[in-house]
């Protein structure tokens, strides 16, 4: 267990995958602290780079006048200005659909939408001339009202993407006949990625007619056939590389494309480099957030709280266009269960059309929006039987043993390893002493006190796959050099997750090897070519196989090479062979032969075998047919929970996350050291979205806090002061992924809905535990204390009600 106190300080034992071989430092551990990491804006640009600008739409809705691009580029300072009409090839860089032009040609969706760029000879230059052109008046908008209400956008049909509709069982029978329904609804808020490299990109021209692309990037493919189609060139013309980003969280999966496709342009055009870079308040005007969700519920229970059927209904705020809405609104469905058995249920899922920058991916991919409705559903329903949460949400799980139902999904999956899930809430429960905690904090607040306490643990059942199939594949390049070093090459990105760390610990024990003797490289298009995103958890899983069958193809060349060419004398026994601790050992016992690593390379060199080779890896079994709602569409679940408690100043609304324990599933942990990181480092990003990042726009549209001035994510200081992290140890995947690990990226974000549901649990004590607020996300303190007042008159209500009854 690792056990984080403040100040920097640690309590507790150390649990054996702590101390683990395979706890390995992140490679790029020491430059990132020592400043050696370089970054996009630390690439040492040519002496005539030309630095870019935008302009950017001051209104959310309008009908832009041509653009007089001639009268910008002869403003003082300007090299080059480039709109929607010098586009060569396509001005749709819509990522999976069309709907995203490079610039605005007529119509305006989106305050700071792109409407020109301007190229000039510093990073300064270039800003005073896009300030010049904008007072000069070249930019004419008609402004048009906006649509900012998702919820009446879906009521008007006003949708990016069709709606989608799983179901299961006679779900209208199931209400019509329940001797009970529980219903409610909730607005789940949006949040900023907040990476601190914002977008940047450094674009050369080649002496083709191509470009080479170093971006800040989680899907370089995709970006090299935008730019490709962009510049209207083949895609073997573009180059694009990513060493490392500085943080990505789903924002520079598709919308880290479009500056580079703009200053590709812009390279192209004048023959020198061209670099973009967008300031914090830009970078947060012009992408997109974590989509906001509008959800609502009916669910009919029985007696004990267990829920038989019913509909939940989801709205995500897309913004203007698709973007990736389509599979993050499929995800939030898939994940509206959790990890309860719905029974006989509809969920339906609406894409709204609003007038805001296109929301995209971020950490979770919309599963942390689905399952808010379910656990806001929980609380309510312990609610009103009179029970602890944690004994409803026990009752609800899926389990086996019982009717198919109760352990298949709403979309037709069966949920492997429900042993794992019970005994891991059951451990956490024991260890994190829930019950004696709840009697303590029920009698705490049962004193009156201004101070209420609240606790409450809730579990994670996350899908790992790409929902979209084609997508679950990868590729990775193995070279192994004549003194036996090795450079591993592969399609995923490095955002500080440690994937790379992962990918050469793979190389390195497949190989036998000292990890110091296998060197990542940058990855690049011209290397691995048609890679998938690093995202959807599924870095490690795709890449790492890939790799991995990379060495075991260059294993098998190389056992059949020395077993027909070395020793032959004393003969080497082809089966059993193996790498181990840099040696080639054939054999065992008195017959055993062993033969060094370097000397098997420079034998295999002479000998004219190839040292160098490629993997691929697609993921099997995954299927989901969206005409029927129905399919497989993951590999295997991920698990976990939390128990957190916090402490509530009733009469302010400010409130401590005083307490935090995590048991979490990582399978067999690639690397215990960077997994519970990425334990720790998701939890406290998840409790940012559901407690202090509020993302606010103004009536026309316009994001108000465009910095960290006015838009707050976690500190140091909102760790809580006792915050025990442990992964379950003992259970390996069921399914055949690599080393029988489990994906860790995003499951752990989800664990922070205990911090919210444990704000809930505080303030129903105001009334007598009889009641849930309805408490909206951000969960700020403003809204705590509102959700406290509406209690307390709910209170009054009711005292006054049973006084006009009584004789």
């Amino acid at each position: 267990m690792r056990t984080l106190t403040k100040p920097r300080q640690r309590q507790g034992s150390v649990t054996a995958s702590n101390i683990h071989a395979h706890a390995h430092a992140h490679e790029s551990a020491v430059k990132h602290v020592t400043g050696k990491a370089a970054y996009i804006d630390d690439i040492q640009a040519p002496s005539n780079c030309l630095h870019l600008a935008l302009a950017l739409s001051p209104v959310a809705h309008g009908r832009l006048a041509p653009i007089d691009m001639e009268r910008v580029r002869a403003l003082p300072g300007v090299v080059d200005a480039v709109g929607f009409h010098d586009v060569p090839g396509h001005t749709d860089i819509g990522p999976v659909f069309p709907g995203d032009p490079i610039f605005v040609e007529e119509e305006i969706s989106y305050a700071g939408q792109v409407l020109f760029a301007v190229a000039g000879e510093s990073h300064r230059a270039a800003r005073e001339a896009v300030k010049a052109a904008m007072d000069a008046g070249v930019v004419k908008i008609d402004e048009q009202p906006a649509s900012l209400d998702p919820v009446a956008a879906a009521e008007r049909g006003e949708f990016v993407r069709p709606t989608h509709v799983q179901e299961s069982g006679d779900w209208q029978a199931t209400l019509a006949m329940a001797s009970s329904v529980v219903e409610g609804e909730q607005f789940v808020g949006g949040q900023e990625h907040f990476y601190l490299e914002g977008q940047a990109c450094l674009v050369t021209p080649t002496e083709d007619e191509g470009v080479v692309v170093h971006t800040s990037n989680q899907h370089p493919s995709e970006t090299q056939k935008l730019v490709a189609e962009v510049l209207g060139v083949p895609l073997h013309a573009v180059t694009v590389e990513v060493r490392r980003m500085g943080g990505g969280f789903g924002g520079k999966e598709t919308q880290a494309s479009p500056w580079a496709c703009i200053a590709a342009l812009i390279s192209r055009r004048t023959g020198r480099a061209a670099k973009l870079r967008l300031p914090r308040a830009e970078d947060m005007r012009v992408t997109g957030k974590r989509h906001p969700f509008h959800n609502r519920y009916r669910l009919a229970i029985d007696e004990s709280g267990v829920i038989q059927g019913g509909e939940l209904t989801l709205i995500g705020d897309c913004g203007y266009s698709p973007d990736l809405s389509e599979a993050i609104v499929d995800r939030a469905m898939f994940h509206a269960d959790n990890a309860y058995s719905l029974g006989q249920a509809r969920v339906t899922g609406h894409r709204a059309r609003t007038h805001f920058a296109s929301n995209t991916a971020f950490r979770g991919f919309g599963g942390p929006q689905g399952m808010m409705v379910i656990e806001a559903a929980m609380d309510d329903i312990a609610r009103r039987v009179g029970e602890d949460p944690l004994t409803i949400r026990k009752r609800n799980l899926y389990r086996g043993g019982e009717t198919p139902l109760r352990r298949t999904t709403h979309y037709g999956q069966t949920v492997e390893q429900l042993g794992l899930l019970h005994e891991l809430i059951e451990r956490l429960e024991a260890s994190s002493d829930y019950w004696q905690r709840r009697r303590e904090i029920t009698e705490f607040n049962a004193q009156g006190s201004v101070i209420k306490r609240g606790l409450a643990l809730t579990p994670v059942k996350f899908g790992i796959s790409f929902t979209a199939k084609h997508l679950n594949q990868a590729g990775a390049l193995l070279h192994v050099y004549t003194d036996g070093s090795m450079q591993i090459n592969h399609g995923g990105t490095e955002m500080g997750q440690g994937l790379h760390t992962k990918i050469c610990q793979v190389v390195a024990r497949e190989l036998g090897l000292d990890l110091e003797a296998v060197r990542i490289t940058a990855t690049r298009t011209d290397k691995v070519p048609n890679t998938s995103p690093t995202a959807a958890s599924s870095g490690a899983d795709l890449n790492g196989m890939a790799a991995r069958d990379a060495c075991l193809r260059l294993k098998e060349r190389l056992f059949d090479f020395a077993a027909a060419n070395l020793h032959a004398d004393q003969g080497l026994e082809r089966d059993g062979m193996r790498l181990e601790a840099g040696h080639l050992v054939a054999g065992s016992g008195e017959s055993e032969r062993r033969i060094p690593w370097g000397e098997l390379v420079q034998a295999a060199y002479f000998g004219r075998i190839s040292l160098s080779e490629k993997g691929f890896y697609a993921t099997p079994l995954i299927h989901y047919d969206r005409e029927t709602g129905k399919g497989r569409p993951f590999y295997y679940y991920a698990f976990g929970a939390a128990v957190s408690e916090v402490h509530v100043d009733t009469l302010t609304g400010e409130y401590q996350v005083a307490r935090v324990d995590i048991l979490h599933d990582v399978g067999d942990s690639l690397n215990p050291a960077i997994d519970l990181g990425q334990v720790e480092g998701g939890f406290i990003q998840g409790m940012g979205w559901l407690t202090s990042e509020e993302l606010r726009w103004n009536d026309d549209g316009r994001l108000l806090n465009e910095g960290p001035a006015t838009y707050k994510i976690p500190t140091y200081g909102d760790l809580p002061p006792v915050f025990n992290v442990e992964l379950m140890e003992g259970h390996p995947n069921s399914m055949a992924s690599l080393y029988r690990s489990k994906a860790v990226g995003e499951p752990p974000f989800m664990l922070a809905i205990s911090v919210w549901s444990a704000l809930r649990d505080a303030l129903a004590s105001l009334a007598g535990y009889h009641a849930s607020p309805r408490l909206d996300t951000p969960a700020t303190p403003e809204r705590v204390l509102m959700a406290a007042e509406a209690l307390r008159r709910h209170g009054h209500q009711e005292a006054r009600a049973s006084e006009e009854v009584v004789p």
